[in-house]
């Protein structure tokens, strides 16, 4: 998921018809910096701020909320300027691009992988001890093929979601499993319900490829061995994620259907979610009491000691993870009801232009007599170049203001650090991932200022929105 820094009130929608936030043009002789803020805001209650701590002094440039899957669209910046792209998340060691979407292995993965070598090699001690120490280069095959099967099934997630023309970020092969990183919510409940269903299809496809397979090999030997694991194994993999509880496909398909019956897609999270914890607490107290009572294959004798130590702490980071899951659902359901209250329009600063050699005083004069909070440093034909950064005005104290000019506080204005005025919701966001900086200047779609957009009170006003109830 972002966060925090800066200052500032938020301006209301009331000013967007009749109050232009740059005074007029480009070349307006206004120009701006922060006016006073109310209580609810950090401690720049001046309108020429004075330096309060190092953080202040030494500005970072904090990252906007990433937003949960959901509708998305190309960002309109004024003069077809179209922002970068973001730059990619690493998850790990990369593996490949199929279908143009990055498979990264993390690292937690290598410790699956011993884990799995080291209980799988002691099963094949019982079965084929003839093997010797060559069990575990067997069990470290199995391992790795398994996850390969892990990331068919994934996979199946991400060509469904491609083919319903959802972007998605990546696919990581994790401790637990595997995860589709898809962008964008499914439009419909049709839809969601495919997007889910296609991972369990795709293991139980597999668990009856490596069922015929078997049928073709003699049994008590390594490939009879191998094939018969892979089968069971994709088995539970469909088994487990048909589970209807979020975060599982299962619990995606019982949220779809839920959005079909009621037509809120609220209302399926609720309910799937909910399920989910109720499963969790359900793998907390089962699983042990299935093993203890033999239920999975093993004998109540067996079933002593160290596994059932092991038992009961392997039910206890699945239910946590069903756990985790199912709550993070119910906060990014919430998240994209609230994301649509983020506007650039309404949270941009009133911001007046300077050019280059004004010296800061100056410049802070006259946006306290226009009543701005945001500094536009423009060249002689009102072309904007770069912006003043709050925080390195917070920086120069009051006695140097007039030997400063704003060109040395400001920064150069890039493609991605002009957004456009009509931007919302994860519009906005993803504009403003793509370039993260402190402040960006906002234009309409003509390319004339509208004002400047401060990350800080795009994140107080996204954790506002979160803290509404629905």
């Amino acid at each position: 998921m972002d966060e925090s820094g800066g200052s500032g009130q938020p301006r209301s929608g009331n000013d967007q018809s009749t109050d232009r936030h740059t005074g007029g043009t480009a070349r307006t002789t206004d120009p701006a910096h922060p006016e006073p803020a109310t209580h609810n805001e950090r401690d720049d209650e001046h309108s020429a701020p004075e330096p309060a701590t190092p953080e202040q002094a030494e500005p970072t440039e904090p990252t906007p909320p990433a937003p949960p899957s959901g509708p998305t669209g190309t960002p309109r910046l004024a003069k077809s300027r179209a922002p970068r792209k973001p730059k990619e998340l690493s998850g790990g060691l990369l593996m490949g691009r199929p279908f143009g979407v990055p498979v990264y292995v993390a690292p937690s993965w290598f410790l699956v992988a011993a884990l799995i070598t080291w209980v799988f090699g002691g099963q094949l001690d019982r079965v084929l001890p003839e093997l010797g120490a060559l069990r575990y280069l067997v069990s470290l095959f199995f391992a790795v093929a398994f996850y390969a099967s892990v990331l068919v099934h994934e996979l199946a997630h991400t060509v469904a979601a491609l083919r319903f023309k959802l972007p998605v970020r990546r696919i990581q092969l994790q401790f637990f499993g595997g995860v589709s990183e898809i962008e964008k919510e499914s439009e419909t409940p049709g839809r969601e319900f495919v997007l889910a269903f296609v991972g369990p299809l795709l293991s139980l496809i597999l668990a009856g490829v490596f069922y015929l397979a078997l049928q073709t090999v003699r049994p008590g030997t390594v490939p009879g061995v191998l094939l018969a694991g892979l089968m069971i194994s994709n088995l539970i993999v469909a088994a487990f994620n048909l589970m209807p509880g979020l975060p599982l496909d299962g619990g995606r398909m019982l949220r779809a259907v839920v959005w079909k019956i009621t037509g809120k897609p609220m209302t399926g999270t609720i309910a799937a979610a909910w399920v989910g914890r109720a499963l969790a607490v359900s793998v907390l107290v089962g699983l042990p009491l299935l093993t203890q009572s033999g239920a999975l294959g093993s004998t109540a004798e067996d079933s002593v000691g160290m596994d059932t130590v092991t038992d009961a702490l392997l039910a206890a980071i699945l239910a946590a993870i069903i756990w985790t899951g199912a709550g993070n659902s119910l906060r990014m359901a919430r998240l994209r009801e609230h994301l649509p209250e983020l506007r650039a329009r309404n949270l941009t600063r009133r911001a007046v232009p300077v050019e280059t050699n004004t010296p800061l005083s100056e410049a802070l004069r006259r946006a306290n007599d226009a009543g701005a909070r945001a500094l536009v440093v423009v060249d002689p034909d009102g072309e904007p170049l770069s912006l003043v950064r709050e925080a390195a005005i917070v920086g120069v104290p009051e006695h140097r203001r007039p030997w400063v000019s704003v060109s040395g506080l400001a920064q150069d204005l890039s493609d991605g650090m002009r957004v456009s005025a009509e931007l919302s919701g994860e519009e906005l966001l993803d504009a403003l991932r793509a370039t993260p900086a402190t402040e960006y200047l906002v234009v309409e779609e003509s390319g004339e200022i509208y004002g400047v957009l401060s990350a800080a009170d795009v994140e107080r006003a996204f954790v506002k929105a979160m803290a509404r109830p629905n």
